[in-house]
C-alpha cells in the first residue's frame, strides 16, 4: 500500500508532515478520543485537508475506545468497556514487529480513506493480532490505560510503531509533529537512525496542550529503559540529550530537548510554559491559538442568519437547536425544558482544574438562581471524567444528585462529539470557569 491523497497537493502545503497524535476526534462513530486533545486533532486533519495539505496522520486504533459512559441504578456515573467495531476502516495489509519489554511485537495498520470524513489520511495501529500473547494485545485496547507499563508500551507503539509504518508506505516526512508528548520514542528512533541531534531537530516540531502534571508525565528511567523507550540509545546519552538529572524523565521536557521549535496554545499558556522552561535550555517556544474546524462544527443556517442581519433568524435557528437538545435531555433523564428560558450549559471533560462545580460553592445562591419565577434559567452539565479520577467522578455525581431536586436542570452521560455539537447549540450560555492559568486553551469549547 502506498499514501495517497485525493487531491493535488497545494504548492503552499507541499511539506510532507507526519502528524503523531495518541487521540482523534474527528466523527461521532469513530471513537478514540478523550477530549480537548483529540478535538484539536481531528479538526486539523479536516482542515488539512480542505488546504489540500501534504500530510498523513497516525495514531492508535483503542479497542474499547476512551470508554461508555453510562449510568448506575442511582443515576450517578459508571464507567463501561466495550469493544468497538468499524467497518469503515480498511486493513492495510501491513505487519511488522517493534520492541516492547525485549519482546517483538506485532503490529498492523488500518487505514481510514480520506472520503469518509473528508480528511487526510489517518493509520491506527493495533497490537491486537493472533500472533501476539495477551499482554501485547492489550496495549491497544484502553485510551490512556493508568498501568505505568500500559501506557509506555503505548507510546512505543505510537511514536517506534509510528515511524516502521511510515518506512513499510515508503513515505518520508519532512517533518514529524509531535501533537503532545506521548509518541516521545519517535524522537529517539531518528536520532538513533541518524545518529544526529541537528538532523532530529531540523524535523522535530512539538505542541504541548497543558501545564498540568497529567499532562507533562514523568516516568521512571529504569522502567522507560526496560520497556525499550529509547529504541536502544543508551540511557547516559538520553540523560545528556535531555538534560535529566534525576530518576524520572519528563516526556515534555524531552520534546522540547529534542525537537527544533515547540508551540503552546494560547498567549497565556505560552507566557506560563516559558516562565517553567526556557531555564533548561530547551527549543525556541511560540503561540499558535488552537482553533477548531468551522466547516464541521459551525451551525451554518446561525451564521448565514447573522451574515444577513437578521435577528428572527438567528433565532428561530437557536430555538430548533434548543429543541433537538431539550428531546435528547428529556429521553435521557426524564425532565422536559422549557426553549424559552435562558439555558446555561456547562460540558467538557470532567476534571477539577476546570471547576464543574463552581455553581454549587454556594448552594444557598444556587438555590435562589434555580427557584427565580422573574428571571428564570436552565443548566445543563456533560463531560467525561477520568477513568480513574475518582475526585472528579465524585463531582459528577455531586452534581447529578443536586440536580434530583431541581426540574430546570439536568446531568447527562454519553459525552461524545453528537451530543457536545448539540449542546454548543443549544445553549444560550457556554460557561468556561477554569482557575486561572490552568486551561491552556479551551479547545473543546472552541466547537
Amino acid at each position: 500500500m502506498t499514501v495517497q491523497h485525493p487531491y493535488v497537493i497545494s504548492p503552499e502545503y507541499s511539506t510532507a508532515v507526519a502528524y503523531f497524535c495518541m487521540e482523534y476526534a474527528i466523527h461521532q462513530p469513530l471513537k478514540i478520543y478523550a477530549g480537548g486533545l483529540g478535538y484539536l486533532a481531528g479538526s486539523h486533519l479536516r482542515s488539512a485537508y480542505h488546504l489540500k495539505q501534504n500530510m498523513v496522520a497516525v495514531g492508535i486504533l483503542w479497542k474499547y475506545g476512551y470508554y461508555d459512559q453510562v449510568r448506575k441504578t442511582d443515576q450517578t456515573m459508571d464507567i463501561l468497556f466495550q469493544e468497538k467495531v468499524y467497518g469503515f476502516l480498511k486493513p492495510t495489509g501491513i505487519k511488522f514487529t517493534i520492541s516492547v519489554a525485549g519482546q517483538q511485537v506485532w503490529v498492523t495498520a488500518y487505514y481510514l480513506p480520506c472520503e469518509t470524513f473528508n480528511t487526510v489520511p489517518l493509520f491506527l495501529l493495533s497490537t491486537d493480532l493472533p500472533e501476539n500473547d495477551y499482554l501485547a494485545r492489550t496495549i491497544c485496547h484502553r485510551l490512556y490505560d493508568p498501568n505505568p507499563e500500559t501506557k509506555t508500551a503505548a507510546a512505543i507503539l505510537l511514536g517506534s510503531g509510528g515511524c516502521r509504518l511510515l518506512e513499510e508506505l515508503n513515505w518520508q516526512p519532512q517533518v514529524y509533529h509531535l501533537n503532545e508528548s506521548h509518541a516521545l520514542p519517535l524522537a529517539f528512533y531518528l536520532y538513533n537512525k541518524y545518529k544526529d541531534l541537528d538532523k532530529v531537530k531540523k524535523q522535530l516540531v512539538f505542541s504541548n496542550h497543558t501545564i498540568e502534571a497529567g499532562g507533562n508525565q514523568k516516568f521512571e528511567l529504569w522502567l522507560l529503559e526496560r520497556m525499550g523507550f529509547f529504541c536502544n540509545v543508551p540511557v547516559t546519552e538520553v540523560r545528556a540529550l535531555t538534560a535529566t538529572t534525576g530518576q524520572e524523565l519528563n516526556l515534555s521536557l524531552g520534546a522540547m530537548k529534542l525537537s527544533g521549535i515547540a508551540n503552546g496554545v494560547s498567549l497565556k499558556h505560552t507566557e506560563i510554559l516559558k516562565s517553567i522552561w526556557t531555564t533548561q535550555d530547551v527549543c525556541p517556544i511560540i503561540s499558535i491559538t488552537n482553533a477548531q474546524n468551522f466547516n464541521y462544527w459551525a451551525n451554518k443556517e446561525m451564521y448565514e442568519a447573522h451574515e444577513h442581519g437578521d435577528p428572527q433568524g438567528i433565532r428561530q435557528s437557536k430555538i430548533k437547536e434548543k429543541e433537538q437538545l431539550f428531546e435528547w435531555v428529556a429521553d435521557q433523564n426524564g425532565e422536559i425544558l422549557d426553549k424559552n428560558v435562558l439555558t446555561l450549559v456547562f460540558a467538557k471533560r470532567f476534571t477539577g482544574y476546570k471547576r464543574p462545580d463552581l455553581l454549587l460553592h454556594n448552594m444557598e445562591r444556587f438555590h435562589a438562581l434555580m427557584t427565580n419565577v422573574n428571571r428564570p434559567i436552565q443548566i445543563i452539565w456533560a463531560g467525561k471524567p477520568y477513568p480513574a479520577d475518582y475526585t472528579s467522578i465524585g463531582i459528577f455525581d455531586k452534581i447529578v444528585n443536586v440536580c434530583k431536586k431541581y426540574t430546570n436542570c439536568s446531568v447527562l452521560v454519553g459525552y461524545e462529539m453528537k451530543q457536545s455539537k448539540m449542546l454548543k447549540n443549544g445553549s444560550d450560555v457556554w460557561l468556561n470557569n477554569p482557575r486561572i492559568g490552568h486551561e491552556a486553551s479551551g479547545t473543546s469549547g472552541m466547537t
